[in-house]
């Protein structure tokens, strides 16, 4: 196979992993009490699986460097219809939660595709498509838990984790058909291509770049953690009507990464970065000093919400073209390191929030803890500025 992949594919294969890791969750409750389990040991299904997707992108990247994008990703495309088979099959809530982990797999799709795209084009023009395929990601976390939960009404539970079963054997026909091998500069061994992983490390530029995503994304995780709480504290909101405010980040990061899609072509990448770090920390600064002011309303909370969802939709492909520009041959191992720094950075984030986010009065140290991320990741797109302004110098 020859022929490179179409968007459509590579949207596909991103938004997957997203629907396989929030889909099920209105079953965590039913899937706790099918199997007789206390809810924390169920919840591993969820804080397990994204430990084990941390760690697997930091293996995948090096190993699709070394054999191509198209093998791993079909390789793990089997792994994940299997493992849900095993999900859909489990008797007990260990055996579940074995293949849950295994699950975790289908994070190469979602890794790789950003690397097909910087192998396919230059940096500019990367963050461009980037930009479009994370408009249509941000549709997946919308969509994912509402069809979770009609099938878990309709048919129970397990359903959820045959459609995971249906989903990977489609992506795997697709893929078969459509992705072609986009990498072709390939170290003579395994052990050449680890080897070669202390290169990228040691590179600032890397680092300006991962830093800057995996504090952008920290700050939505802060946001999550905190906000069912601080939201029935200080407005009274039911589940329902806090679903729909929920909802404004990640109607706001589809914005942000339209205006990316149609920016990033034509500007440095810095220059996004920084625009959607300006917009991000913004928004939260006029939050802090409203709620100071005594405007005490939703809008104080949800309005830099929005503004966040905006920036990080601008700033999140060109962090992500950026950090695989560095060292072009190692495309692979840069996506999927930068991915396991988001993810354990989101989790870490997540953590935090929980310990400091008080019940009472909580919205303004939630929103002083976006803040902190927010500017941590523009301090980031600062540096990268900079180093740009120097001259090409990536490592």
């Amino acid at each position: 196979m020859r022929s490179p992949p179409h968007i459509v594919t590579l949207i596909l294969l991103t938004a997957a992993a997203t629907v396989s890791l929030n889909m099920f969750l209105p079953s965590l409750v039913n899937i706790a009490r099918d199997f007789e389990a206390d809810y924390a040991v169920v919840s591993l299904a969820v804080g397990g699986y994204l430990a084990v997707t941390a760690v697997l992108q930091v293996v995948i990247g090096p190993v699709s460097d070394r054999y191509g994008r198209r093998p791993v990703i079909l390789a793990a495309l089997v792994v994940f219809a299997l493992a849900s088979v095993g999900c859909l099959l489990a008797q007990s809530v260990w055996a579940f939660l074995a293949w849950r982990m295994v699950q975790g797999a289908v994070i190469a799709g979602a890794a790789l595709s950003s690397a097909v795209v910087r192998d396919m084009m230059p940096p500019k023009q990367a963050a461009g498509r980037l930009g479009y395929i994370a408009m249509a990601m941000a549709v997946a976390p919308m969509l994912g838990p509402m069809l979770g939960g009609f099938l878990d009404v309709a048919f129970g539970w397990r359903a959820s984790f045959a459609v995971f079963a249906a989903m990977g054997l489609g992506l795997l026909l697709l893929c078969w058909i459509d992705l072609g091998e986009t990498h072709h500069r390939r170290a003579t061994s395994l052990g050449a291509q680890f080897a070669t992983y202390p290169a990228l490390i040691r590179a600032p530029m890397f680092w300006g770049y991962a830093l800057c995503k995996t504090f952008s994304t920290g700050a939505f995780y802060a946001f999550l953690a905190g906000v069912p709480l601080v939201a029935r504290d200080a407005f009274g909101m039911q589940p329902g009507e806090l679903g729909l405010y929920i909802g404004s980040i990640t109607g706001g990061f589809f914005m942000g990464s339209f205006i990316a899609a149609r920016m990033a072509p034509h500007a440095a990448l810095a220059t996004t970065m920084l625009t959607g770090r300006m917009v991000a920390c913004g928004g939260l600064t006029v939050g802090l000093i409203l709620y100071a002011a005594g405007f005490q309303h939703e809008l104080a909370l949800f309005g830099p919400t929005l503004c966040v969802g905006i920036g990080n939709g601008i700033t999140m492909p060109g962090a992500s073209s950026g950090a695989m520009s560095v060292r072009p041959d190692l495309a692979g191992s840069a996506a999927g390191l930068a991915g396991a720094m988001t993810v354990a950075g989101g989790a870490v984030l997540t953590t935090l929030s929980g310990a400091v986010v008080p019940a009472t009065g909580g919205v303004p140290v939630l929103l002083w803890l976006m803040l902190a991320a927010s500017a941590l990741g523009l301090a980031a797109a600062v540096c990268v500025a900079r180093a740009e302004a120097r001259g090409p110098q990536l490592t």
